[in-house]
């Protein structure tokens, strides 16, 4: 099982220099073998907010992306729900401060280890410098 974080995901709904790349990665996947987290649900339903306020995009627009994510979801990935454990693992993992994580970062690494994903993909620097200090098995899964 593959866990996506929020950063690697979003360039399939929201036009970015890595989009085709991520949508690539995600086709090619076993039927069944990706999954999020609902704390991912959260985190993009976010990004999409800000760039309403920001107006980068208009409501409308950010009410369309946010359907269209509600679809991939449903049709192609696996959602898993954060429990006690993941939030303690988190926990313990903001603790190791030479990694620099974040909260949210440090939620998606627990739910990810916690739930047996093989892989954990993101495209974001730090979460990937931490999880690789904390020996966890993080990758780009892309060429940038």
């Amino acid at each position: 099982m593959h866990y996506l974080d929020t950063c690697f995901i979003t360039p399939m709904l929201l036009n970015e220099a890595t989009s085709e790349a991520v949508e690539r990665y995600v086709v090619r996947a076993a039927a069944g073998s990706l999954c999020i987290s609902q704390w991912t649900r959260v985190e993009f339903a976010s990004v999409v907010a800000r760039e309403v306020r920001m107006k980068k995009m208009k409501a409308s627009q950010g009410t369309s992306v946010l359907a269209e994510f509600d679809k991939l979801v449903q049709e192609s990935l696996l959602v898993l729900v954060p429990m006690a454990e993941d939030y303690n693992l988190a926990h313990d993992y903001l603790g190791k401060f030479s990694t620099g994580l974040r909260g949210g970062d440090a939620l998606h690494l627990a739910i990810a280890v916690n739930h047996g994903a093989s892989k954990i993909l993101s495209l974001d620097k730090g979460l990937l410098s931490a999880g690789k200090q904390l020996k966890l098995p993080v990758s780009r899964g892309i060429k940038i």
